[in-house]
């Protein structure tokens, strides 16, 4: 993986930071974590959170 991960856009983590005018990633990685992330051996990210905001509206239901 040489960008990131493939469901990073549908990340609650990942958000529009207006005064940059790009997305980013509000998690911290460690620095073993940011050295795996770079070298692409890291397969899934660990903090993955999906931003489905109808889920727990599905839930209900």
């Amino acid at each position: 993986m040489s960008s990131g991960f493939s469901g990073c856009e549908s990340c609650s983590h990942y958000v529009y930071n207006e005064e940059y005018e790009c997305y980013e990633c509000l998690v911290n990685l460690d620095e073993d974590e940011t050295a795996r992330f770079l070298s692409g051996t890291l397969e899934s990210c660990p903090y993955y959170s999906n931003d489905d905001e109808y889920r727990i509206v599905r839930r209900q239901m």
